[in-house]
This record gives structure tokens, C-alpha cells and sequence, in this order.
């Protein structure tokens, strides 16, 4: 077993085409932050992005994307922005973990999206999670009855506001995979508004984040794309998502909307017509990711697991480590583990962001042209 370290940018051509057969061979990988795509755009924008190729027998049988930062500490590729990382590999393969570490010069790893059971990992698994799905293989219609089983209710209530946004603004209308960058703009600027309405870190004032998107968004192959749907009300756009997809199952990333059309709920009127828009592109999934919004739940149909944990080897760097994040992690299970404390948090969070916008405009007006450029 032979295990080299490279950056993605410099994987040749028949490299990457394995990277993709072993992805399509296993179910288990579909998910596009695991394809050598994004691997590749991660390294144009950021120096510390490596993958560890691993050959047997001069074989290859798998990579390893991943971020090396000071000190030795690792992180999986893309961190808080993505929802899924792990081992492109052939089915089962087990390597000994600390050994990859040692080959991929890392002291530390740190995952909280791993793909659930993977040989190589599953004895670090701290915690296994359920990302919610929507499933359309059974077709839309046999999902949207799920949904119907899951919450009548709640899809009633959301169909009398999709009723009454058309009929008080205009027709409704989704477009599915926009190319247009004013069209991603829009949402963009809707999302840092969340972002700071929330209380949230706002990751679009971070320009290099802007860069992945609008690369992203550029990206458009059979078995990877950035897809950007928009729902309008007449020629008005209320609410939007932008995601990556591989050739059979797209992924959450930014959902938006317009706060004007905040009584519609234009948000989950856009994800009903985003779902049957994307069965009839011949999506068979929407991977939704883990945690968080209680709307998950009645529009799920099914469950994907993703584990949390934790790889070292003995070392300064590693027990530094260990401390700043293990009270962290522990903290955020306990609230992730109680809607009442999610709840909690997630009004904390809220009031936090509606004194700091209030401060905000408080200011004078050039304060304006402070702002980082990846926040407009």
C-alpha cells in the first residue's frame, strides 16, 4: 500500500477519472462534495487543500481530500461549508487511520459530516447522525404523499400560501439551473441578510467564498453541476437555493429568500416546487444535510448517516487541539439532541442579530463602504 500526498490541481487526467468510477461505484459516495470538482476548485482558492492518493499494487483505490493547517491540524475539504466528507475509495477498504495521518502529516482530524461506517473510520466515530432526504426514486408523487403522511397540516397550510402569493403577485414560476450570475447574486444578498438577521457568521463577506460559488455556479457537466433554481412571482423573484448536484442527487447548500414575501412562506413554497422540479430533471435525491430546521422533517422521505469524531496521534498540537474543540463538539451535540435548546439558541442567535443590524444603522452612512465586498 503506497499513500501520496499531492494537491488536486495536480492530479492528471486518468487520476481524476478514477476518483470519479470510484464514486459512482459506491451509493454511499454520491453526494458532489465528494467529487474530484470540487476538490479542484477548493485548491485554486485555498493553499492548504491536499488529497492523499492511495495505490495497491500500483492500483489506485482511493483518495483522501482534506485540509492541512498549522501545526499539523487537519480539517475535511470545504469544513463549515459542506455537508458530507470522507474516503473515495474501493468498497471496504481499511487502512490503519493513524498511518494515513502520519502520511498526510497531520497530527489531528477532526470530521463531523463523515460518511457513516467507512472501515477506515468507523472506530472513531464518536456519534452518527441522520441527514433527511427527500427521495423521489419511487417518483414525485409517491414522495409527496410521504410528505402528506409526514404533516397534512403543515403541506396544507403551505399550498393555501402558494395559492395566495400567486394570486396577490403573479403567477408562479420556478427556474431550474439558471445560469444567469445576477439571478445568484440576488440570493446571495438574500442569504447575507439571514446570515446577519440571525445573529449568524455571515461566509459571503469572506470573498474567497463568493469565488467557490461563482465557480461553482459556472461548473456544468453530466456528473457535476452548480444548480440554481429561483421561484418568481410574476417577473418578481421571492425565494431561491443554490446547491451542487452529481448526476443523481443534489445537495443543500443556500436557500433564501425575499423577507418582503416573508408571510407566504415563499421559502418552503419554493422547496415543494424545487422537489418536483428536480425528479423531473431525473434527480433521484435532495440530501437536505443534518440538524437543524424543523421542516426537514415532514418534507423527508428518507435518511442518510453521516458520523462525528475524532483522529489523532500523540502531540502537543493534538492536545491544544483537543481542548479548544471537545468542550465545543460535546456542547453542540446537547443542543442539537433537544429542539427546546435549539429553539433557544436559535432566538439568542436572532435577537443577537437584530441589535447588531439596529447598531448597524445607527452608523453614519459611510459606514457602508466598509463592508466586505463578498457581503453585497
Amino acid at each position: 500500500m503506497k499513500i501520496q500526498v499531492v494537491r488536486p490541481r495536480e492530479l492528471g487526467d486518468s487520476e481524476r477519472a478514477r476518483w470519479r468510477e470510484l464514486q459512482k461505484a459506491d451509493p454511499n459516495l454520491d453526494n458532489p462534495f465528494l467529487s474530484v470538482e470540487f476538490a479542484v476548485a477548493m485548491d485554486r482558492l485555498r493553499d492548504y487543500v491536499r488529497v492523499a492518493v492511495i495505490s495497491d499494487g500500483g492500483r489506485i483505490v482511493g483518495f483522501f481530500p482534506y485540509e492541512r493547517h498549522s501545526f499539523g491540524i487537519g480539517k475535511p475539504l470545504g469544513g463549515f461549508l459542506t455537508t458530507c466528507h470522507g474516503l473515495i475509495s474501493v468498497p471496504d477498504l481499511k487502512l490503519d487511520a493513524k498511518a494515513l495521518l502520519r502520511a498526510c502529516k497531520l497530527s489531528v482530524f477532526d470530521f463531523d459530516h463523515l460518511v457513516a461506517g467507512q472501515p477506515t473510520f468507523a472506530a472513531y466515530e464518536a456519534d452518527v447522525r441522520p441527514a433527511p432526504v427527500m427521495d423521489f426514486t419511487g417518483g414525485f408523487d409517491a414522495w409527496l404523499e410521504q410528505v402528506k403522511s409526514n404533516s397534512p397540516k403543515n403541506l396544507k397550510t403551505v399550498r393555501y400560501k402558494e395559492r395566495k402569493l400567486g394570486r396577490e403577485h403573479g403567477e408562479l414560476r420556478l427556474e431550474w439551473a439558471s445560469p444567469d450570475p445576477e439571478v445568484l447574486r440576488t440570493l446571495l444578498a438574500w442569504k447575507s441578510d439571514q446570515y446577519r438577521r440571525t445573529g449568524r457568521v455571515d461566509r459571503f463577506a469572506q470573498p474567497w467564498i463568493v469565488e467557490l460559488t461563482d465557480m461553482m455556479h459556472a461548473e456544468n457537466s453530466s456528473d457535476f453541476a452548480g444548480v440554481l433554481t429561483m421561484l418568481y412571482a410574476g417577473d418578481v423573484p421571492v425565494a431561491g437555493h443554490f446547491g451542487l448536484r452529481t448526476a443523481t442527487t443534489l445537495v443543500g447548500w443556500f436557500p433564501a429568500y425575499d423577507t418582503e414575501f416573508g408571510r407566504y412562506s415563499p421559502g418552503i413554497v419554493h422547496h415543494l416546487q424545487m422537489a418536483e422540479a428536480a425528479a423531473n430533471a431525473g434527480l433521484h435525491m435532495v440530501d437536505m444535510g443534518k440538524g437543524g430546521k424543523e421542516y426537514k422533517d415532514w418534507l423527508k422521505s428518507g435518511v442518510l448517516y453521516v458520523a462525528e469524531g475524532r483522529i489523532s496521534r500523540p502531540s502537543p498540537s493534538a492536545a491544544v487541539h483537543w481542548m479548544g474543540r471537545t468542550p465545543f463538539n460535546k456542547a453542540r451535540t446537547i443542543v442539537m439532541d433537544r429542539p427546546s435548546l435549539y429553539r433557544a439558541a436559535d432566538r439568542v442567535l436572532k435577537g443577537f442579530g437584530r441589535v447588531r443590524t439596529s447598531m448597524q444603522h445607527q452608523e453614519p452612512s459611510n459606514a457602508v463602504s466598509q463592508e466586505p465586498t463578498g457581503a453585497r
